[in-house]
C-alpha cells in the first residue's frame, strides 16, 4: 500500500505556479522575409500592423530583452514609411544603456525615428554628455554624430564646451566628428561663433585628410549662416563679422593647400579616377568662393590658383568635370579680372560639347546666370559695360550657335534651358537670326509652352528690331505659327505696330495677312483677327498691286473686292471664330 500510495504521489507532483510568458516578437530578418513575400498592399500592412501590435505591446510590458530588437524592427518600418512615433521613448533607453551594441542601435533609432521638434529628444541631453566623456572613442563618435544631426538651439548651448573638448583630441577619429558636430551647433547658436573662431584655424593645419574636409565644411557653414543672419538683420555693407575676418587671413594658408592639390596630390588614397582628391579640392573652392565675394584682396590671392585649376584639370573624366563647375561657380562669384571670367565661360562652352545631358544642362543653367548677373552689373555700375571684347556677354557669344543647337536636343529640359539662355543673348547685332532661331523651335515644341515663348519674343521684337517691316513680318509669322496659342498682347502689339507704320507697309502686312488668312485652316484664331481688322481698316490698299526690292524682291497680285470679301466671309462661318 505504502508504494502504491508512493507511486500515486511520484506520478501527481506538485505543479508550480505559471505566470504569463511575454509574446514572442519575429526577429528583423523574419519581419523582412514576411514583408517581402506579400503579394499586396494590403497583406504588407496586415503584416506590420500585426507587428506593431507586439512591439507595442512589448513596449508596454517593459521587455528589456527585446528592445534593441523592436528598435530595429521600427527602423525597418519608418523606412517602408509607416508611423514608428511610439518608438521614441525605447531609443532613449537604449542611448542610456551601458553596452555598446543597443547604444549604437538607440543612437540609430534616435537620428532616424526623431526630428529636432521631438520633445523627448532633451531628455538625451544628459545621456550625451556622458557619452561624450566616455572613454571609448567608438561611444563618444555616436554621441557626436546625433549632435551634429539633431542638436537643437539650447542642446547646442549646453553641448558645446563637451564638443570643443573633442574638437582638441589626440584622435583624429573624434576631431573630425567633433567638425561636424560643431556645425551643427554653431549653426543654430551663431553668437557662439567668435568663442571657436580660433580652434578653426589651428585644425585647419591638421595632417589628418578627415579633419581637414570637415572643418573646411565647418568654416564655409559658419560664413553662409553669418551671411544668412546678416542679411535678416540688414546691415550695412562694411560691417564685417569676427569670423570672416578670421578666414580671410586665412586665404593664402587655403590658396596654398590647392596649390599643393594640384601638383602633388593629399595621398593616392583619395584620388577618383586620376583625379587628386577632388571632394576636398571642391569643399577648399567653395569656401574660397564665399571668402572671395565683394572683397578684391581675397579675390586677387585666389586668381592664379583658379586659373590653375581651370586649365590643368581633366575634362575626361566626372570628378574633373565636378571640380571645374566648382571653380567656374567661384570664378564667377569673386572680384576676377575679365580674362578669367572668359576662361570660366569657354569651360561652359566646352561642357555644352559634352555627351551627357546632366552636363550640359548645369552648363545652361550656370551660362544663364552668369549673363543675368553680368546685366545686373552694367545697370548697377553705369560706367561698366556688358558688351565690352572681354565681358561675359561676349565670350558667351562665341558659343552661341552652340546653344542653338541644343535647340535640337531631343531632351526637352535640355531645350528649355538653352530657350532661356537664347533670351539672353539676343542683341541688336544678332537679333535677326535669333529670332529666326525662336520662331523654327516654335513650330516644334510643345503646345502648353508656345504663349510663353510668343510672349518672349515680342519682348525681344520691341527692343532689338531693327526696323519696322521686320518687326511687322515677324509677328505675322509668330501669328501664323502660333496664332492659337498666343495671347492678347501679341495680338494687340501686332495691330498697333501696324496701324502705326507708313503705307507701305500696311500695304505689305495687309497683302500678307490676306495670304495667310486664305492658307490658314480656321485653327490660328490670333491671325484671323489680326487679319480681319487689317482688311477692315486698309482693305483698299489689298485691292492694288504690290511690290518692293528691299530687302529682298517681294511682290503681290492685287486682288478682286469680291474676292475679299469671300475669304473675310468664309472666315467669319467658321466654329473657331
Amino acid at each position: 500500500r505504502v508504494s502504491s500510495a508512493g507511486a500515486r504521489s511520484c506520478s501527481h507532483p506538485t505543479i508550480p505556479p505559471t505566470y504569463p510568458q511575454p509574446a514572442m516578437s519575429l526577429r528583423l530578418r523574419d519581419l523582412i522575409r514576411q514583408v517581402r513575400a506579400c503579394k499586396t498592399a494590403a497583406e504588407e500592412r496586415a503584416v506590420i500592423a500585426k507587428e506593431s501590435a507586439m512591439i507595442r505591446t512589448a513596449i508596454r510590458e517593459e521587455q528589456e530583452q527585446y528592445r534593441h530588437r523592436n528598435v530595429a524592427k521600427l527602423l525597418f518600418m519608418h523606412m517602408l514609411g509607416y508611423p514608428t512615433h511610439f518608438g521614441q521613448l525605447e531609443c532613449m533607453k537604449l542611448v542610456a544603456s551601458p553596452h555598446f551594441p543597443e547604444k549604437r542601435i538607440g543612437y540609430l533609432g534616435m537620428m532616424l525615428l526623431l526630428s529636432e521638434e521631438a520633445d523627448v529628444l532633451m531628455l538625451a541631453t544628459n545621456s550625451l554628455k556622458n557619452d561624450l566623456n566616455s572613454d571609448n572613442r567608438f561611444i563618444a563618435g555616436l554621441a557626436l554624430c546625433a549632435i551634429g544631426n539633431l542638436a537643437t538651439a539650447d542642446m547646442s548651448r549646453d553641448l558645446a564646451p563637451e564638443v570643443d573638448k573633442h574638437l582638441k583630441s589626440t584622435q583624429p577619429y573624434l576631431r573630425k566628428k567633433a567638425c561636424l558636430a560643431m556645425c551643427r551647433c554653431l549653426t543654430k547658436c551663431p553668437d557662439m561663433v567668435e568663442d571657436f573662431v580660433d580652434r578653426f584655424v589651428t585644425l585647419l593645419k591638421d595632417r589628418s585628410h578627415g579633419v581637414l574636409i570637415t572643418v573646411v565644411e565647418l568654416m564655409t557653414q559658419v560664413l553662409i549662416t553669418d551671411q544668412e543672419n546678416q542679411e535678416e538683420e540688414d546691415e550695412e555693407d562694411e560691417y564685417e563679422s569676427t569670423a570672416r575676418s578670421a578666414f580671410l587671413r586665412l586665404v593664402p594658408l587655403l590658396v596654398k593647400l590647392l596649390r599643393n592639390l594640384l601638383t602633388s596630390g593629399y595621398s593616392p588614397e583619395y584620388d577618383v579616377a586620376g583625379i587628386s582628391d577632388p571632394f576636398l579640392q571642391v569643399q577648399i573652392l567653395t569656401l574660397l568662393r564665399l571668402l572671395g565675394t565683394e572683397d578684391e584682396s581675397a579675390s586677387e590671392e585666389m586668381s592664379d590658383v583658379l586659373a590653375q585649376v581651370a586649365t590643368n584639370t581633366d575634362t575626361a573624366k566626372n570628378a574633373g568635370n565636378a571640380i571645374l563647375y566648382e571653380c567656374v561657380q567661384t570664378i564667377m562669384a569673386i572680384e576676377a579680372d575679365d580674362s578669367l571670367r572668359t576662361l570660366a565661360i569657354n569651360i561652359l562652352g566646352r561642357f555644352l560639347l559634352n555627351k551627357d545631358n546632366n552636363i550640359r544642362y548645369v552648363a545652361l543653367n550656370t551660362l544663364a546666370r552668369c549673363i543675368v548677373e553680368a546685366k545686373q552689373h552694367a545697370r548697377d555700375n553705369e560706367d561698366a559695360s556688358d558688351e565690352g571684347p572681354n565681358s561675359a556677354s561676349s565670350a558667351l557669344q562665341r558659343h552661341r550657335n552652340t546653344v542653338v543647337d541644343c535647340l535640337k536636343d531631343p531632351d526637352i529640359s535640355i531645350r528649355q534651358r538653352a530657350l532661356e539662355l537664347i533670351y539672353h543673348l539676343v542683341n541688336a547685332e544678332n537679333v535677326e537670326s535669333l529670332t529666326a532661331e525662336l520662331l523654327n523651335y516654335l513650330v516644334l515644341c510643345p503646345r502648353e509652352h508656345r504663349a510663353d515663348i510668343c510672349n518672349r519674343i515680342l519682348r525681344v521684337v520691341e527692343t532689338f528690331s531693327p526696323d519696322d517691316r521686320w518687326r511687322v513680318d515677324t509677328l505675322i509669322t509668330m501669328l501664323t505659327i502660333a496664332g492659337r496659342e498666343c495671347n492678347r498682347a501679341v495680338q494687340s502689339a501686332a495691330i498697333i505696330y501696324i496701324s502705326r507704320s507708313d503705307d507701305d507697309i500696311r500695304a505689305y502686312a495687309t497683302h500678307k495677312l490676306v495670304k495667310a488668312m486664305r492658307d490658314d485652316d480656321g485653327t490660328q484664331t490670333g491671325l484671323l483677327v489680326v487679319a480681319t481688322w487689317c482688311v477692315g481698316e486698309y482693305g483698299d490698299l489689298v485691292l492694288k498691286p504690290y511690290s518692293t526690292e528691299t530687302p529682298e524682291p517681294i511682290s503681290f497680285m492685287g486682288l478682286e473686292p469680291s474676292d475679299v470679301v469671300a475669304t473675310v466671309e468664309e472666315v467669319t462661318k467658321r466654329h473657331s471664330c
